[in-house]
């Protein structure tokens, strides 16, 4: 990559804004974005789709070499597909969603995905954005630039329902649930848990926002460029 290019890793759990903060970033300083959560939703709905038990790590390992995943990088419309197919609304799925993390805790799933994850940021025009939970820790721990997005979990919830269109209480409360519950298998989990990386800007955005959260992230980018000088 050229030496002005910059890559820059946003990491924090579900609800956090970490796609909205990246498509944005990466749209205001002209870079790629990466939605590793995609991949690993994609993969997840491959197995789905093809009868693989995702309860059965075994199987699971066994076939996370069979699908092809490409993943679009443009910020104002980022593409994914499985085997040539789009994807991005099956993906999304509640099915998909209950299933996600048991495969993404697979550590060949995530040695396939890792490998696929490095190759487009090392292949991004002028650099990228790259979203996901082990991006600053594990993917790319050379990112030149890491954030680590964090929000209550009322906040959090609130949002992801807002998102599902979550209109009462026990929508958010059961959402709630949901994402500790989420968040206890990522950050527990052998192969790349969740987890803050030690040189990482922690933002909480629970009170902020979603201007001021690209505002934040874009002049830490701005900061490195003349660091970088």
């Amino acid at each position: 990559m050229a030496e002005s290019s910059v890559i820059v890793a946003i990491d924090g759990p579900s609800g956090t804004g970490k796609s909205s903060t990246s498509k944005a970033v990466a749209t205001r300083l002209s870079l790629g974005f990466l939605d590793t959560g995609a991949q690993y939703r994609a993969m997840t709905w491959w197995m789905l789709a093809n009868g693989i038990d995702v309860k059965d790590p075994v199987a699971v390992a066994g076939a996370c070499d069979k699908p092809l995943i490409v993943s679009g990088t443009d910020p104002q419309g980022p593409t994914i597909t499985v085997d040539g197919a789009d994807v991005s609304a099956p993906i999304r799925t509640s099915e998909v969603t209950a299933a996600v993390s048991a495969v993404s805790a697979v550590p060949e799933v995530r040695v396939r995905i890792t490998e696929l994850q490095r190759t487009i940021a090392a292949e991004a025009p002028g650099g990228i954005v790259v979203e996901g939970r082990d991006i600053g820790t594990t993917v790319l721990p050379a990112a030149d630039v890491k954030v680590f997005l964090t929000a209550s979990p009322e906040v959090r919830a609130a949002r992801r329902s807002a998102e599902l269109k979550g209109k009462d209480a026990a929508d958010v409360a059961a959402t709630r649930e949901a994402l500790v519950k989420r968040d206890a298998v990522d950050s527990g989990r052998k192969a790349s848990p969740l987890a803050k990386a030690d040189d990482a800007v922690e933002v909480d955005t629970s009170e902020l926002t979603l201007g001021q959260v690209v505002e934040c992230v874009v002049t830490l980018v701005e900061e490195w460029k003349r660091r970088a000088r």
